[in-house]
C-alpha cells in the first residue's frame, strides 16, 4: 500500500501567480492550483442570504484560533471546512484527481474570498459567464450519461 501524496499549494493576494479563476454567482471559487491554468479546482464558498448570517460567518472565521477549524453549510454543496493552522495560516481540504489537497491562505486572502458571501455581492460579467460555462459544460455530462 501506498503513502497518500498531500499538496498543499499556498495563496496570497500578492503572489506572483495569478491563482483565481473567478467566482461563480453561487459563490463557488474556481482556483488554478499553484497559479498552474491546466490544474483548475473548485471550492465551495461563503453564500448567505441575511446580512447578520454573513457577518457571524465573519466573526466566527476572525475568532479562529490555531488548531480549530469552523464548518460553513452550503444547500446542495459539499460544505466548506476551515483550518486555522498557525496564525496567519488557513487551509482548507479537497481532492482533485484522487489526491488530497490543502490549499493555504493568509488571513488576508480567505477573507477576501469570504467577502464575496455578502447578500449584496454581484459578480463581475467573468462571474457570470463561468457560471454559464459550468453550468453548460454539467448539463452536456447529464446528456451524454
Amino acid at each position: 500500500m501506498t503513502q497518500p501524496f498531500v499538496v498543499a499549494p499556498r495563496y496570497r493576494l500578492d503572489d506572483e501567480f495569478q491563482w483565481l479563476r473567478g467566482i461563480d454567482p453561487s459563490r463557488q471559487y474556481y482556483l488554478w492550483i499553484n497559479g498552474e491554468c491546466t490544474f483548475t479546482t473548485t471550492l465551495p464558498g461563503l453564500l448567505t442570504t441575511h446580512l447578520g448570517e454573513w457577518q457571524q460567518a465573519f466573526r466566527q472565521f476572525r475568532k479562529l484560533q490555531p488548531q480549530e477549524q469552523m464548518t460553513l453549510e452550503r444547500l446542495g454543496l459539499p460544505a466548506l471546512d476551515i483550518h486555522c493552522l498557525s496564525a496567519n495560516c488557513y487551509a482548507i481540504a479537497t481532492t482533485y484527481q484522487g489526491a488530497d489537497v490543502w490549499h493555504l491562505f493568509d488571513q488576508e486572502a480567505l477573507e477576501s474570498l469570504l467577502m464575496t458571501g455578502h447578500p449584496d455581492w454581484q459578480g463581475d460579467s467573468h462571474s457570470v459567464e463561468l457560471g454559464r460555462e459550468i453550468l453548460a459544460s454539467t448539463l452536456s455530462i447529464s446528456l451524454a450519461a
